[in-house]
Order: structure tokens, then sequence, then C-alpha cells
């Protein structure tokens, strides 16, 4: 039975809904970082329960992409291939380290601090990423574009299943560096589509190793769904040359702390 809704942490997830509305960033990226530094909430409990809170987030924007046929599921196939072992073994490891609290919130704070100054560098200089390994890409060779999607996936799953940071800007980055081909819009709908899995199957694990804050996650929803609409609708009116360098400098800082 949960509880009165946390009125603060419903606030806060109509914020990060809003700025996940406002610049495409992953959730993972803005809450469990303010789970951990603001509410003084356990590191594996923050993650755990981001996890879920993501799972849900992106599963609407799965159906919406999906409609439109802005999934490439043979993408997500792959994606998957790698990421759903890595994501049973990462979870494994956990549950055995769980038996030290202090080493596994040390591991969980530091790996979230360098995930979210990845994701700050890929927001922040994602085109001159892409274009510079555009220039020394060789021919296209299916077979190892292949192997390097099922590689991607499996770093994502050991990303996220310690972090909750990673399906979103990170992924996008090394997509469009791995097919130049297809539509960013597509890939950005691929990459939403492959981690409504990971971020369950991440999730349903932490669950069993009793890291979900349920009237947390609840009180997480109801606050990010309207801020999600919310930041959609003012989208358009933001200048993303601002917006980037903003958001890419907060997470940067907050990774910073989280490592040092």
């Amino acid at each position: 039975m949960f509880e009165m809704i946390n009125p603060l942490q419903a606030l806060s997830g109509l914020l990060v809904g809003t700025l996940v509305g406002f610049t495409g960033v992953g959730g993972g990226s803005l809450m469990t970082p303010l789970l951990v530094l603001v509410f003084g909430i356990h590191a594996t409990t923050a993650v755990g329960t981001d996890l879920l809170y993501a799972a849900a987030t992106k599963t609407v924007g799965t159906v919406v992409h999906g409609s439109k046929g802005g999934v490439d599921w043979g993408i997500v196939g792959r994606l998957a291939a790698g990421s759903v072992p890595a994501t049973g073994l990462t979870l494994l490891f956990i549950s055995r380290l769980g038996k030290s609290a202090g080493a596994t919130h040390g591991l969980i704070t530091t790996v979230l601090g360098v995930a979210l100054i990845l994701t700050a560098v890929s927001i922040l200089f994602r085109s001159k990423i892409v274009a510079f390994f555009a220039r020394r890409s060789g021919p296209s060779n299916p077979a190892r574009t292949t192997g390097l999607t099922v590689l991607l996936g499996a770093a994502l799953g050991v990303l996220v299943s310690l972090s909750s940071v990673g399906a979103g800007a990170i992924g996008v980055t090394v997509l469009l560096i791995l097919y130049p081909a297809l539509p960013a819009r597509r890939l950005v709908g691929t990459d939403i589509a492959h981690a409504v899995p990971l971020t369950l199957l991440a999730g349903l694990g932490h669950w069993l190793m009793g890291s979900i804050d349920w009237n947390l996650l609840v009180s997480l929803l109801v606050g990010s769904i309207p801020g999600v609409i919310i930041g959609s609708l003012l989208a358009s009116w933001a200048p993303d040359k601002v917006l980037r360098p903003v958001l890419a400098s907060t997470l940067a800082l907050v990774g910073g702390k989280l490592i040092f």
C-alpha cells in the first residue's frame, strides 16, 4: 500500500519530465543524480527506481515512434542481443557486491559520474564526433556493423544497469556513427525502443535485490507525465545552441561532483 505522494519528489518529476521533453535527454541523466545529491537517497535505490521510471516513460515514447514507423526493429534486436546478457551479468555482479553496501554505493556513484560526463560530451560534441568517424570510416561492412551494434548493446547494458544513464545521448551518438544512412529521428526512436526492455530488465533485477522505492516511483511518475507534455510543447521555442551547452555543462559538473 502506497503512502501519500511526496510533493517535493513529484515536483522533481515535473521538472525532470519537462527537461526531458524540452531537450530530449534521457531522464536518468537528470533524475538519478538529483535523487542522490538532493534527496540523499542511496545510489542503488536511486538507480533501481529510476530504471523502472524510465521503462514506464519510454514505453509511451516507443508507442508514439513505432506508430509512425520511426523504429528499426532489426537494430533493436541487435542491441538487445548484447544488452540482455550484459545486463544479467551486471545485476549478478551487483547482487554479489551487495554484501558490502559501501562498496556498492561507491561503485555506482563513480560509474554514474563518468556516465554523466560522457553524456555531456555526447550532447555538446555529437555532430563533431559523428563527422570525425564519418571521415575515417571505410566501405560499408554489414557484418562489422552488426558486431559493433551488439557490442554497443552490451556496453549500454552494463552502463545502464550500474547507473541508469547511457541509453539516451551516448547510445544515439554511437548509432549515428554506425548507421549514417538512416535518418536521425529513426535512430532516436530505435534507441528509445531498445531502452524499454533494457531498463525494464535492469529495473526488475534491482527490484529482486530490494532496490526499488515504490512510493518514490509513483511520486516521480505523477509529476513527470505532465512535465514531458509541457516540455514537448515548449521545445520548439528554445534555441538548441543555448540548450545544449547549458545542459552539457550541468551534467559535467554533477558528474564531477559524484566522482570527486
